[in-house]
């Protein structure tokens, strides 16, 4: 286990592998993002830091390496930055900035790739937008009204590559001050996104959504709330949306971020007690618990 000690001189709010697991960006309230090479299991270097952001830097996101070294950031100044590693000299540099918001840009995340190279944000001025990274170097933006008092987090749906949705739909699941998660998917005739569902069952801010990366049985979408607790959402027969509370009892804490393995069938809740825990479904259907993670 990699254990990085001072890394910041503030809070660190994300921590990101890259695709092949050999690089770690890390972002802080210093306004820094840090690159560290990971050797082995027990090394590690600082590549270099990263400064442009006016605000704390919430959250990093790398994009598929397809499209190069890339990192996008968002930050409280309103901004998302995209960096650029440059293979030859090894420098990053800012190669496009995203400045449409009005307030904190909350999170970052870009699609899946077969998408392209398309970068989701999501902001406290209750706006989502969305971003195409041309490959002739222009960009082209989408942005619309998405959750009252505020957006915090965003997650893609997986790319279904079998059967009758096989067409690269774009969707993704929102969540807000507003206590909603909500399903949008692109609507190609208006060039813009529409509410597909409304997720109703949290009672405070949702302050993480995140869509099960692989297609199993069925699609889940799990939302960590304010409220003390997460719930898991799956559709039934019938395409309605249904809710699940992932345990019987409330968290002792608030639930901030939400996090799906890989394959889809282990979940990690982190909240305000500092600590982590692991879910699985069982074969009845009902979620239990698949251990903690000791920080």
């Amino acid at each position: 286990m990699v254990t990085i000690g001072n890394a910041h001189d503030d809070l660190i709010h994300d921590a990101v592998l890259d695709y092949y697991g050999k690089r770690l960006a890390t972002a802080s309230s210093d306004k820094t993002i840090k690159i560290f090479d990971i050797e082995g299991t027990q090394e590690y270097k600082l590549a270099e830091t990263l400064v442009g952001h006016e605000g704390p830097v919430w959250q990093v996101a790398w994009a598929h390496p397809k499209f190069g070294s890339i990192l996008a950031t968002c930050s409280y100044d309103g901004k998302a930055l995209i960096w650029k590693e440059q293979p030859e000299t090894q420098q990053w540099s800012i190669i496009a900035e995203h400045k449409v918001h009005q307030a904190s840009v909350n999170s970052v995340s870009w699609a899946p790739h077969e998408l392209g190279a398309v970068l989701l944000c999501t902001s406290s001025d209750g706006k989502v937008s969305v971003v195409d990274f041309k490959e002739d170097g222009t960009t082209s933006h989408v942005i619309f009204d998405a959750h009252a008092i505020g957006v915090n987090s965003a997650s893609w749906a997986p790319i279904n590559t079998s059967g009758k949705d096989s067409q690269n739909e774009r969707r993704f699941v929102t969540c807000g001050s507003d206590n909603l998660a909500k399903i949008w998917k692109f609507d190609s005739s208006s060039n813009t996104y529409v509410e597909e569902a409304k997720l109703e069952g949290h009672t405070d801010w949702v302050r993480d959504v995140c869509w099960s990366p692989s297609v199993l049985i069925r699609s889940y979408i799990a939302t960590a709330s304010q409220d003390r607790t997460v719930l898991i959402w799956s559709q039934d027969n019938t395409g309605k949306w249904q809710k699940q509370p992932l345990t019987s009892e409330k968290f002792p804490d608030v639930c901030w971020r939400a996090s799906w393995s890989l394959s889809g069938n282990i979940l990690a809740v982190s909240g305000g007690d500092n600590k982590i825990s692991l879910w699985r479904e069982n074969l009845q259907g009902k979620w239990e618990s698949a251990g903690e993670v000791d920080q």
